[in-house]
C-alpha cells in the first residue's frame, strides 16, 4: 500500500511538471535560507559555551551614571586597581583574572646574534594577564606552564602564532622575542597554547604575564578608582553557592568606599553567558550580537519559509480542479477522505524532501560567499552537527503538515458526482478566498522587508556622508613606537614626512578625534574647585597640528602652543554646557587639572562640537592637551592626488626612521565605516532576503497566473472575439493580483515602520523615514508582481481564439 501511494505519488508529480518545478524551487530556496540562518545564529549562541565553569564565570562592568543624563551606560573598563581591590575586600572568590588587551603591538624576532630577521604587527589578540585566567578558561596547553605567567616577562603563544614566529611550534619553547608597545620588553616564550575556537571572545595570539612592561610601570601602581579603561577588565570565577545578585548588592557598596564622594559610577558583575550579546558594554572581540538581532534573524527566516509554504498551498488548491476527476474514481472506486489525505501528504512529502536535498546543495555553494560576508567561520556539516541534522528532519515534519494539511482536506472532500460531471469549476473550489489572504501574507512580508532594507541602506548612506564637524577625508593614520627611543625620533620624522610632496601637515597624538571604543575617561578639577566635576570628559592628547590637520574649528580662542607637555587645555562646547557656562569665552583662562592635578594648565581654546564617537553615541565632553609620553600615532593630512605615489613615499621614509617596526597604516575614513562593519554586513544579508522574499512571492503569482489562463483560456477567447483588445486582457489578468498586492502595502507599511522606527532607536543621530521610502518599497514590489502576472496575461491575449474555443 505504502509503495502504492509513492508510485502514484511520483507519477502525479512528474505528469504536472511545471508545478513540480514551481514548488520545488520556492521550497528549496525559502529551507536554504533557513538552514542559513540557522547556522549563524547556532554559531552565535555557542560563543565561549565550551568553559567547563561558565556558570560561575563572571566579569565585572562598570555602571556609569552621568549628572546630566537619567539613563545609565555600561562598559568593560573597570579601573585599575579593581583586581588587587577585589582580591583583599572579598577573600571568597575562588579567581580573579586582570586582562589588559593591548593593540598595535610589534613583534621582532633576533637570531642568536641579536639582529632582527622576522617583524610582526599584531593589532590585536595580546593580553596581559595572570595564571588564574587559565583556571577560569579553558584554553588548552600544548606545551610549558600555565604558571610562567605568574613572574614578569614570559609569555604564551598560540600554536598558529608560535609556528608563524619561528615556523614550527615545537621549537618555540624557550625563544625569546621582542614587544614593542609603550616599551621595548624581552619576552621568553614559556608554553605554547592551542589554537582559540573561533566561537570565543578571547581570540588569543599572545598571553603575556601581568607585570611586564607598562601593565607594570603603569596599571598595577594605579590608585585611580576613578578612571576607566576599554583596554583593561577583570573575570571572576564565583563559588557556587554566591548568587550573582547577592555579590552585585556586595559591590555596589564596595564601589562606593573606594570611589570619590563625587564619583556615582559604580560596578556590578555579569555573567560569562552574556557578554556575546551585551552590545552596548561591547567586548574585546567587537562580535557582540545582540538577542533583538537573533530574534530577527529567526522570524525572517520563519517568514521566508512560510512565503514558500504559502506558495504551496495556493499552487496545490488551485490544481484541485484539475484533480477533480482523479478524486472522483477513487472515492467511487472504494478510497475513503483518510486514504486521500495520505496520497497528498505523500505527494507533499516527496516535493519536500527533493527541496531539501536542493537546499543543501544551495546552502553548500552559498555558505562561503556568507560566512566571507559575515566575517563568521560558519560550516556545513550534516553528519556531525546533530543539530543541524534535528532542525532538518523537524523542518520536513513541520513543513509537510504546513503546506500539505490544508491541500489534502480540499481535495479529498470533492464530491465524487459533481466532479465526475466536469461541474467542477475554479470558482467552485472551496479555497479562493483563502488564496487571497495568503497571497496578501506573502507580499505583507516582502514589502516589510523591502521597505526595512531601503531604510537601513538609507541609515548606512548617513553614516558614510554625514559631516562629522572635522576633515576625515584624505588622511592615514600611522602607529610608531611609542617608548622613549621612538619619541625621540618624532621630531625628525616629522620633517622627513613634510618633505615628501603631497602631505600637507603631519600630527603626533595618542588618538583620532573619532574612537567607538577606544576612549580614555576622566573626571578633572576646573578653576581650583574643591571637588572635581560630577562628569566624566574625553582625553585626547595631541600636539599643536592637531586642529589643522583634522580642521577641527574653534568658536573661542586658539589653538595650543607647540609642547611636549600638558600646559594648556582645548575643551569642546560639551564641556562649557556640562560646566553650566552660558558662552565658550567664560571658559578660557580658567586652570583645568586632570589625573589628581598631574597635569593642569589654562583652558586657551573651545573647540565647536563634532561627532567623537559613532553615531549610536551622543556627543561628550572632551579636553585636549599635550603629552608627547602618551602619542602613538600620526596623523598625516594627504593632497588627495597620486595616494598611491604617496603612501609609497611615506612607508619609505617611515622603514628608514624605525627599521625594526612593521609599517601598519589606516586611512580615517576606512575606520568610520568599520565602526557599522556589523550593520554593513547585514545591510548586505537583508538585500538578499528581501529580493528571496519577493522573488517566491512572485514565484507563487507566476504559478497562479499560469493556472487562471489554462481555467479561462475559452473566457479570453469569447472577449477577444467580442473585441476585447490585448491590454484588456492584461487588465482582467492583472486587477485582482493588484488590489491584493495594494492591501499588502497598506498592511506591511505600519508594521516595518514600527520596528524600524524601534531600530533606528539605537542611533542617536539617524534618518527621517520620509514616506517616498514606503511608496518605493510598495511601488517595487508591485512593478514586479505586475511584470510576473503580465507574462502569462500577454501569453492569454495573443493566443488565437480560434484554438481557445475548439472544444476538446
Amino acid at each position: 500500500m505504502i509503495v502504492n501511494y509513492f508510485k502514484t505519488a511520483f507519477r502525479n508529480l512528474t505528469r504536472n511538471k511545471s508545478y513540480t518545478l514551481i514548488n520545488i524551487a520556492g521550497l528549496a530556496s525559502g529551507i536554504a535560507v533557513c538552514i542559513i540562518i540557522f547556522l549563524i545564529i547556532q554559531f552565535q549562541t555557542s560563543f565561549d559555551d565550551f568553559h567547563k565553569k561558565k556558570d560561575r564565570t563572571y566579569r565585572v562592568l562598570t555602571e556609569y551614571l552621568h549628572a546630566d543624563s537619567p539613563d545609565i551606560f555600561y562598559g568593560h573598563g573597570v579601573p585599575y586597581p579593581m583586581p588587587k581591590g577585589l582580591k583583599t575586600e572579598f577573600p571568597e572568590i575562588e579567581e580573579i583574572a586582570p586582562i589588559y588587551a593591548d593593540q598595535n603591538n610589534q613583534i621582532l624576532i633576533a637570531d642568536d646574534n641579536g639582529t632582527v630577521v622576522k617583524k610582526f604587527k599584531e593589532n590585536t589578540g595580546v593580553f596581559f594577564t595572570e595564571p588564574s585566567f587559565f583556571k577560569i578558561f579553558d584554553f588548552p596547553l600544548l606545551a610549558g606552564s600555565y604558571e610562567s605567567l605568574k613572574d614578569p616577562n614570559n609569555v604564551l603563544l598560540t600554536k598558529a602564532t608560535a609556528e608563524r614566529y619561528f615556523g614550527d611550534w615545537k621549537i618555540a619553547t624557550g625563544k625569546t622575542i621582542k614587544l614593542k608597545s609603550y616599551s621595548t620588553d624581552v619576552l621568553k616564550v614559556s608554553g605554547i597554547l592551542a589554537e582559540a575556537p573561533a566561537n570565543s571572545d578571547f581570540q588569543l595570539k599572545l598571553a603575556v604575564a601581568y607585570g611586564t612592561g607598562f601593565t607594570q610601570n603603569y596599571i598595577t601602581k594605579s590608585t585611580d578608582w576613578d578612571g576607566t579603561s576599554g583596554s583593561f577588565g577583570c573575570y571572576i570565577l564565583l563559588p557556587p553557592n554566591i548568587s550573582a545578585a547577592n555579590f552585585n548588592t556586595q559591590l555596589r557598596a564596595y564601589s562606593k568606599k573606594v570611589k570619590s564622594p563625587q564619583n556615582k559610577d559604580s560596578h556590578i558583575i555579569q555573567s560569562l553567558s552574556a557578554v556575546h550579546y551585551d552590545t552596548q558594554a561591547g567586548d574585546y572581540s567587537n562580535k557582540t550580537i545582540s538577542h533583538e538581532l537573533i530574534n530577527v534573524l529567526w522570524l525572517i527566516a520563519a517568514f521566508i519559509l512560510l512565503i514558500a509554504c504559502v506558495n504551496f498551498i495556493n499552487l496545490s488548491t488551485a490544481q484541485a480542479v484539475n484533480r477533480a476527476k482523479e478524486v472522483g474514481v477513487r472515492k467511487v472506486l472504494g478510497s475513503n477522505r483518510w486514504q486521500l489525505k495520505t496520497q497528498f501528504l505523500i505527494e507533499t512529502f516527496l516535493i519536500i524532501f527533493i527541496s531539501v536535498i536542493l537546499s543543501i546543495a544551495i546552502t553548500i555553494l552559498a555558505l562561503p560567499y556568507v560566512s566571507k560576508l559575515l566575517e563568521l567561520q560558519v560550516s556545513f556539516n550534516l553528519f556531525t552537527n546533530g543539530s543541524l541534522l534535528l532542525f532538518l528532519m523537524s523542518t520536513i515534519i513541520v513543513v509537510t503538515a504546513l503546506a500539505g494539511f490544508y491541500p489534502s482536506i480540499v481535495l479529498s472532500r470533492f464530491n465524487p458526482i459533481t466532479a465526475l460531471k466536469s461541474k467542477l469549476s475554479a470558482k467552485s473550489a472551496k479555497g479562493i478566498s483563502l488564496r487571497r489572504g495568503l497571497v496578501v501574507f506573502q507580499f505583507i512580508v516582502a514589502q516589510a522587508l523591502i521597505i526595512g532594507t531601503l531604510i537601513i541602506v538609507k541609515q548606512m548612506n548617513y553614516f558614510v556622508n554625514q559631516p562629522l564637524g572635522f576633515d576625515k577625508n584624505a588622511i592615514v593614520n600611522v602607529p610608531f613606537p611609542s617608548d622613549s627611543l621612538g619619541l625621540s625620533k618624532l621630531g625628525y620624522l616629522k620633517k622627513q614626512l613634510l618633505s615628501v610632496g603631497g602631505i600637507q601637515r603631519v600630527s603626533f597624538s595618542s588618538n583620532t578625534p573619532v574612537e567607538d571604543d577606544n576612549d580614555m575617561w576622566t573626571n578633572f578639577r576646573y578653576d581650583h574647585a574643591v571637588k572635581e566635576t560630577d562628569f566624566y570628559a574625553i582625553s585626547k592628547f595631541a600636539d599643536n597640528e592637531y586642529i589643522p590637520a583634522y580642521k577641527l574649528p574653534l568658536v573661542a580662542g586658539r589653538n595650543l602652543q607647540p609642547s611636549d607637555t600638558a600646559r594648556e587645555f582645548l575643551v569642546n562646547e560639551s564641556v562649557v554646557k556640562s560646566l553650566g557656562l552660558k558662552n565658550p569665552e567664560e571658559i578660557l583662562n580658567k586652570e583645568i587639572g586632570m589625573w589628581g592635578d598631574q597635569m593642569k594648565g589654562p583652558v586657551v581654546g573651545v573647540i565647536k562640537d563634532f561627532n567623537d564617537r559613532s553615531f549610536r553615541r551622543d556627543l561628550a565632553p572632551m579636553l585636549i592637551t599635550s603629552n608627547n609620553r602618551l602619542y602613538n600615532q600620526a596623523g598625516i593630512k594627504l593632497s588627495g592626488t597620486n595616494m598611491p605615489d604617496i603612501m609609497h613615499s611615506i612607508e619609505k621614509t617611515w622603514s628608514s626612521v624605525f627599521p625594526d617596526f612593521v609599517f601598519d597604516y589606516q586611512f580615517l575614513d576606512a575606520k568610520i565605516n568599520s565602526f557599522y562593519k556589523q550593520e554593513s554586513q547585514l545591510s548586505e544579508l537583508y538585500k538578499i532576503f528581501a529580493v528571496i522574499a519577493i522573488l517566491l512571492s512572485c514565484l507563487g503569482l507566476y504559478g497562479l497566473a499560469s493556472f487562471m489562463a489554462v481555467q479561462r483560456i475559452k473566457e479570453v477567447g469569447v472577449r477577444k472575439v467580442l473585441g476585447a483588445t490585448a491590454s484588456n486582457i492584461v487588465y482582467l489578468f492583472s486587477k485582482e493580483f493588484i488590489i491584493l498586492i495594494s492591501i499588502a502595502f497598506v498592511i506591511a507599511t505600519p508594521i516595518a515602520w514600527y520596528f524600524m522606527n524601534k531600530w533606528l532607536q539605537d542611533y542617536v543621530f539617524r534618518i527621517d523615514m520620509n514616506w517616498w521610502l514606503f511608496v518605493a518599497g510598495g511601488a517595487a514590489s508591485v512593478l514586479v508582481a505586475l511584470a510576473t502576472v503580465s507574462f502569462q496575461a500577454i501569453k492569454a491575449a495573443v493566443a488565437n481564439p480560434v484554438k481557445s474555443l475548439r472544444t476538446e
